[in-house]
């Protein structure tokens, strides 16, 4: 029987005027919407918080993996990293694990995984890091994940993590290294098992739609729920919270809905743990700053007690030495039975201060070593010094770089104070000595406190000094100058000069050389070779003289014949032959003196000479010589010829050599060719150029073969006959002039002879004026 419709109806707004239904209708739909979007987002959240919660934890294992691996890679101890792989192969989730290096071989494996293989660049696991045209050193989480697929029935996840070069693989102090430009190494590759994770998302699935269920169907039927949501729940937080503090952890900030008393709670505790959190970090961070500068320093660091036992050491002291905890520290720095006789641990415990001292001792394996030490106090947090810091760095290397340096400046004097001349260190600025060797003070005879306080002006002769400084200034050596010893007495010495530097100023390294011996030997030489041209001249000499004698015996015969006859002689005759037989006695008493003066020892004295004046005074002394062989003389001369610094007797000699030479080879040519009308002619001709005056002498004599042209000016070394030169005067006149700074050249003739160019420099403005 069906019921009636108005009663339905009346039912039905009696429910629809229902308070409780009015509520419950709309929230029972809200609630319902709301806890099915929930109960959604909520699986896909939890599944995929468990995934990253599963991923995070195998970076995890990744990490504590190389950790654990890092040790035995140092000591490449290929035993102990594969027994480290194997064990944490056994771990409930892992599935496998390899160590690949940067080459693509598999250079460690787990078991069921396969070693020694090799990896293409184009496989998942290198893709990880290879994907870009730059390959990443660090892949994200998402990027390490390669793979993710069903093996032997499970869902397994790979895992791929760089093995970056640290600075102890490419220390080259180490048991092995890599270069410092590689980045990477290797890779450690884990295999994570999903099966626990899936199980884990099925079955929180299922406890979701379970709990929504449950959810909706109470709804909220009791003051139980209320309680739990708006007290139990926010305490337990609270409570959790102040747990995670306890441990050290860094709390996650939740927004606060509520703005009661436990709403301010909660807040309380958390600013309260947040605070904490930093502290702690800030501790820990100094914490492991000082344990990182400890171990890190590239200096033995050791700790002591006031007994001076070693309370701590740092692992370069570890390294270096056989000590233990507790062992004194003069037992390990130099096997010493008792405390060092000027210990700075001691002054710093006497002090409080720090203090740096220099120490020598032996490393462990027998070499010496030497440290510079420092050492600090210690004190507890009452104030009181309890222990005492010492740091050691070792300068052993600078002590040998020392010592080759003393050893070396000891033989750079031996050999500065053995040279057999004096040496000189000049200042650049006034010349004067800032130091010198033994050579100087035996030559100069002063003290060499004596001659730091001097110039080095001050040991030449006043007339010399001007020409030094002008030399050095222009870097030229001083073949000859006159120097002055401390009794006084003058001697020729040689002067050669650089510029250097000395205690990091400038100065000038001057050797000087005592040549008065060569000079003296030089001038026996020349006076000999003088001797011998003077006896090579004794038949022209003597015509000279018979000439004169000649006039006087007839002058004379004419004097007696006007005797013998009774007659007095004429007043006029007279006259007549006392003035001829005076004038022919000042003619040989003019060459007799020219001899004396040529055939005398001249002493080295320079002086302003004028070369024309010379050459002629040579010719007069020879011209009878080259009268009698009817050798013509052409004579073109610079009358405004400047003078040059020389000596007017050595140079005489110069031209009477080169005189003797061209007469000798115009004879030579007139005996070889047998022609009596072959040319008999000598140049003479001066000239002055760019500060230097020239003297040509040419002949038209048999000339120089090619072949001994380069030789002509060696002593001994003659062209003519034997028995008809000694070969001594080229050479001679080549030094001399050479002496005064000049030059010889010789050239052959194009018409036959030779031509010897002599060159020497002008006299300065002093010496040009007449000095």
């Amino acid at each position: 029987m069906n019921p009636q419709p108005g009663l339905v109806r009346e039912f039905l707004d009696s429910l629809r005027n229902k308070l409780i239904l009015k509520i419950i209708f709309p929230i029972a739909f809200i609630l319902f919407a709301s806890i099915f979007l929930w109960s959604w987002y909520h699986v896909e959240n939890q599944r995929e918080a468990t995934i990253e919660s599963l991923t995070l934890g195998a970076d995890r294992v990744a990490s504590t993996v190389k950790l654990g691996l890092h040790y035995a890679m140092m000591l490449n101890s290929r035993e102990d990293i594969q027994q480290i792989v194997g064990n944490y192969s056994k771990l409930k989730e892992i599935r496998g694990v390899r160590i690949i290096n940067k080459g693509g071989e598999v250079m460690f494996a787990s078991a069921g995984e396969q070693p020694h293989v090799f990896i293409s660049r184009k496989d998942p696991l290198c893709q990880a890091c290879h994907q870009g045209l730059v390959p990443k050193l660090q892949p994200t989480l998402t990027e390490a994940i390669y793979k993710d697929s069903e093996e032997h029935g499970e869902r397994v996840l790979r895992l791929v993590s760089p093995i970056l070069n640290e600075q102890g693989c490419s220390d080259p102090s180490g048991c092995h290294f890599h270069r410092a430009e590689d980045k990477i190494l290797g890779v450690l590759d884990l295999a994570f098992s999903l099966a626990d994770s899936d199980t884990i998302i099925s079955e929180s699935r299922q406890h979701t739609l379970y709990l929504a269920f449950a959810q909706f169907v109470i709804t909220f039927a009791t003051l139980a729920g209320l309680f739990f949501a708006l007290i139990k729940r926010p305490i337990t937080r609270i409570i959790r919270d102040a747990r995670l503090i306890a441990q050290g952890k860094t709390l996650r900030r939740r927004s606060v809905v509520a703005h009661d008393e436990i709403g301010q709670l909660a807040e309380a505790i958390y600013q309260m743990g947040a605070d904490l959190v930093a502290k702690n970090e800030q501790l820990s961070l100094q914490k492991n700053l000082y344990q990182d500068l400890f171990e890190g320093v590239p200096c033995i660091i050791t700790v002591q007690d006031r007994n001076f036992r070693l309370l701590r050491f740092n692992k370069t002291f570890e390294e270096r030495f056989n000590a233990k905890l507790g062992e004194h520290c003069y037992k390990a720095y130099k096997n010493r039975d008792s405390k060092c006789p000027d210990c700075p641990v001691e002054k710093t415990f006497k002090s409080g201060r720090f203090h740096t001292t220099e120490e020598s001792g032996c490393y462990r394996d027998g070499s010496m070593a030497h440290w510079i030490v420092n050492t600090a106090p210690i004190y507890d947090g009452q104030g009181n010094l309890v222990a005492a810091m010492e740091m050691c760095l070792d300068i052993t290397e600078r002590k040998e770089l020392e010592g080759e340096l003393k050893r070396s400046e000891k033989k750079y004097m031996d050999i500065f104070n053995n040279i057999p001349s004096a040496v000189f260190v000049l200042d650049q600025a006034d010349f004067s000595i800032r130091d010198c060797n033994r050579g100087a003070v035996h030559l100069y005879g002063f003290e060499k406190s004596e001659l730091a306080k001097m110039s080095f002006l001050d040991l030449f002769a006043d007339v010399e000094k001007a020409a030094f400084v002008k030399a050095m200034k222009k870097g030229q050596d001083i073949d000859q100058t006159k120097h002055i010893t401390k009794d006084g007495r003058e001697f020729f010495v040689s002067i050669n000069s650089s510029p250097s530097e000395f205690n990091k100023n400038k100065v000038y390294l001057v050797t000087v050389s005592d040549i008065s011996n060569r000079l003296e030997t030089e001038q026996q030489l020349i006076q000999a070779s003088k001797m011998a041209t003077l006896g090579e001249m004794a038949t022209g000499v003597a015509h000279e003289i018979n000439q004169p004698l000649s006039v006087i015996q007839t002058s004379v015969d004419l004097i007696k014949r006007s005797l013998s006859r009774g007659e007095p002689p004429a007043e006029a005759l007279l006259k007549r032959v006392t003035e001829l037989v005076a004038e022919q006695v000042e003619r040989s008493t003019k060459i007799i003196n020219h001899m004396r003066e040529f055939g005398r020892k001249s002493e080295i004295h320079l002086e302003a000479v004028a070369l024309n004046d010379v050459l002629r005074r040579s010719f007069d002394f020879f011209s009878q010589q080259l009268s009698l062989r009817s050798i013509e003389v052409a004579w073109e001369l610079d009358e405004k010829l400047p003078l040059v610094r020389c000596e007017a007797n050595r140079m005489e000699q110069v031209f009477i050599n080169f005189l003797i030479n061209a007469r000798d080879a115009i004879e030579e040519r007139a005996a070889k060719t047998g022609d009596p009308q072959s040319p008999r002619r000598i140049g003479i001709k001066t000239m002055h150029n760019n500060g230097f005056v020239s003297v040509r002498i040419s002949d038209t004599g048999t000339g120089i073969p090619e072949a001994m042209m380069a030789r002509i000016f060696e002593p001994f070394f003659t062209t003519k006959q034997v028995g008809k030169g000694t070969g001594l005067g080229l050479s001679i006149s080549y030094g001399i002039i050479k002496d005064y700074g000049g030059s010889i050249n010789v050239v052959n003739n194009e018409d036959g002879g030779a031509s010897f160019f002599i060159r020497l420099p002008v006299a300065g403005e002093r010496a040009g004026g007449g000095e």
